[in-house]
């Protein structure tokens, strides 16, 4: 058996030789990645110590079309040297060494740059204190380039530094000696494996698999990447310059590449990957969520015998390339977007699962090209699935057990548009029942994240209602429009506010002070307003300054899920309350999702323009039993020295008093009195006015 590989050693200073003349590249198995500046900074550091850094793999091959060059300089010379391992390290050192830039991860470029300091030998990235100091040579790439140029640049500017004509002889000699240390590091020995000439593209890229797998770095979207850059390498080329392109409008591409460019799948929602776009291809065109799944059967590796079938190898290469040309095209993208925006979702903040969008695309793409729904029925039916799907977490646990299992409901079905309708419905209907919107979905908003699925949702229902900010006449939809960007727009006001719940209330806990329940959409001027006045306090005033009337105002406090006489209530009963009517407003706007027919929910009736409700009279209290027999009247004024008691014949005054005890005197406003009277009673604990007895 022909040897598969061998054992040689390279200097750092061969490697980056080979990477600058073209001689050593990255094979396709591989993306033009490099590591963050900190772990380059560790590499270095390492080298420098001489402490081991690992091996890297070489394969010996010519074959030019199947490489990608490290870094963005032209190359003087063919390949014949890919690395299979070890890109990382080879790419920054490269880098580094030799001031070229390189391709991040979001596929812009940059210039690495590692900082050192001869007298304490560290190195560092590069900061606003490096900078500052005459201690740190910035960039050691002028160490690389010439040692002795860089240390006399480095002395010079430390002497100046120190307003010295010399150094110390211990200080530049450490300097020296240092610096002559850092110029070594192009002497490391790298260990490399080289895999000879005649081992096959599909046995690299096995070997490439078994390596990284090993360590867990790479995930099944990556071998699955691998897979397509030996068997379809368009295709992956293809999969990754959709996902560059979502980075940039059209105009920015154009001035990047000097290319005239029309269209790019930029989005509110989702910057892609190519993780998610190959997980919308294998889903729609192998019917397979798992991407471990996926990769076996790409492989044709059957499961019984685990042996590698080339015939079904090819037929699942030809499924996956059918499912990639109708995720890729900018049509299907854009009508599938508009699904999104019937749903109510407006911006990236509002998706709470990049699953849900990628999942939710499969969908949308099986519908449409396989069931052949009209595009504007399918966008409602998927609207609805969006907002289900989001609103319960549905892809937060076990996201592609989830996803195969709605792939499996729409196996078997005649290919009809009311076929795949009644499955997506059903499987809606089935999940959001009666108890869901009554129970749960209340309890879902007992939480303090502003980005949880039932706290979004409640603003997807708004947009979808076309409801207004609270005490406003711009609409919620107007306001988290993606095209805008206002230096100030609307907020999340605390309708409790937080000075207010923590110095009267005494609620200190930032969960409950920031529970989503009070929380409410205002102006940003509005916020400033109230800031931390008490809600009996700031409502009245805001209601009457705005004047936008009372079947206006009766409207919005629907929107904004307002108890009637919610000033007036505990801070705990006014979440209780707020909840259940914010899931009332979200079953709404699904309403309106889901009903062709729809009209608006009647708003209650206009309330008081001091928006505070009806109180109950002074009699009616006591016939009631609320003021009960027994009861001791003292007047609120503070003038009176009388004192009364409710007895079963009526009120009477029961004696003249010279003086009036706390324990027995209720002092008021005067607002709340009845005749002038407020009340104590023997089963209160404490004096009780009469407006805070109404309220209970």
């Amino acid at each position: 058996m022909a040897e598969t590989f061998g054992h040689h050693p390279w200097t750092v200073q061969d490697l980056v030789a080979g990477v600058s003349s073209g001689r050593v590249r990255l094979p396709d198995i591989q993306r033009p990645f490099v590591w963050g500046n900190s772990k380059v900074r560790d590499l270095v550091d390492s080298m420098y110590r001489g402490f081991p850094v690992g091996q890297l793999m070489f394969w010996e091959n010519t074959a030019a079309e199947h490489t990608k060059a490290i870094g963005l300089d032209s190359k003087s010379q063919a390949s014949s040297m890919q690395v299979v391992d070890g890109q990382q390290r080879l790419t920054s050192l490269y880098a580094v060494v030799h001031g070229q830039r390189v391709l991040r991860e979001d596929y812009s470029e940059e210039l690495i740059v590692v900082s050192f300091n001869p007298l304490t030998e560290r190195f560092s990235v590069p900061d606003g204190a490096t900078k500052r100091s005459s201690e740190w040579i910035q960039d050691i790439r002028e160490v690389f380039e010439s040692p002795i140029d860089a240390r006399s640049k480095y002395l010079e500017g430390l002497e100046k530094a120190r307003g010295v004509d010399r150094l110390d002889r211990e200080t530049e000699r450490a300097a020296e000696v240092a610096i002559n240390k850092l110029a070594d590091v192009l002497k490391f020995v790298f260990e490399v494996v080289q895999l000879k000439e005649h081992v096959s593209r599909e046995t690299v890229a096995d070997i490439f698999v078994r390596i990284n797998s090993q360590g867990a770095t790479l995930s099944s979207a990556d071998f699955i990447l691998t897979w397509l850059s030996v068997f379809w390498e368009e295709g992956r080329q293809a999969i990754e310059d959709f996902a560059r392109r979502s980075r940039f409008t059209p105009q920015e591409i154009t001035r990047l590449t000097g290319k005239q460019v029309k269209w790019t799948p930029k989005n509110p929602y989702l910057t892609l990957d190519p993780n998610h776009l190959l997980r919308v291809v294998v889903a729609i065109g192998n019917r397979r969520a798992p991407l471990g799944d996926a990769y076996n059967a790409l492989r044709g590796r059957n499961p019984r015998t685990r042996e590698i079938v080339p015939a079904d190898r090819e037929k699942e290469l030809e499924k996956l390339k059918n499912g990639q040309s109708r995720a890729l095209d900018p049509k299907n993208w854009d009508e599938y977007l508009k699904a999104l925006e019937r749903a109510g979702i407006r911006t990236r903040a509002m998706v709470t699962s990049k699953n849900t969008v990628i999942y939710g695309y499969a969908l949308w793409l099986i519908g449409r090209t396989e069931f052949h729904v009209p595009v504007d029925e399918l966008r409602e039916v998927m609207a609805r699935w969006y907002f289900m799907a989001q609103i319960t977490g549905r892809f937060s646990g076990s996201p592609e057990t989830r996803a195969q299992e709605d792939l499996n409901r729409l196996d078997g079905l005649d290919r009809t548009p009311a076929a795949f309708k009644e499955v997506i419905t059903s499987q809606v209907d089935t999940t959001l029942t009666e108890d869901w919107w009554s129970v749960t979905l209340p309890d879902d908003l007992y939480t303090s994240g502003t980005t949880s699925p039932a706290f979004t949702a409640y603003l997807a229902a708004l947009t979808i209602l076309d409801a207004e900010v609270l005490l406003s006449t711009l609409t919620v939809k107007d306001w988290i429009d993606p095209s805008r960007r206002p230096v100030k727009g609307v907020e999340k006001h605390h309708l409790f506010p937080k000075g207010y719940l923590k110095e009267q209330l005494h609620v200190s806990t930032t969960r409950q002070i920031n529970q989503v329940a009070n929380q409410a959409l205002v102006e940003w001027s509005d916020n400033i307003d109230i800031s931390d006045k008490a809600p009996g306090d700031y409502w009245p005033q805001e209601v009457a300054d705005k004047t936008i009337g009372d079947e206006r105002l009766a409207k919005q406090m629907w929107w904004h899920a307002l108890p009637e006489g919610w000033t007036a209530l505990s801070y705990q009963d006014f979440l209780a309350a707020r909840r259940k009517l914010m899931a009332e407003v979200t079953r709404e706007g699904f309403r309106k999702l889901s009903d062709p027919n729809y009209s608006p929910k009647p708003a209650a009736k206009p309330v008081p323009s001091a928006s505070e409700p009806e109180l109950p009279s002074f009699d009616e209290l006591v016939q009631a039993g609320t003021i009960p027999v027994g009861t001791y009247l003292a007047p609120a004024d503070g003038e009176k020295d009388s004192l009364a008691e409710v007895t079963e014949n009526g009120t009477i005054l029961l004696e003249e008093i010279e003086y009036r005890t706390p324990d027995l005197a209720a002092y008021a406003d005067g607002a709340d009195d009845v005749d002038g009277w407020d009340y104590w009673s023997a089963v209160f604990d404490e004096p009780v006015l009469l407006s805070e007895l109404r309220a209970r």
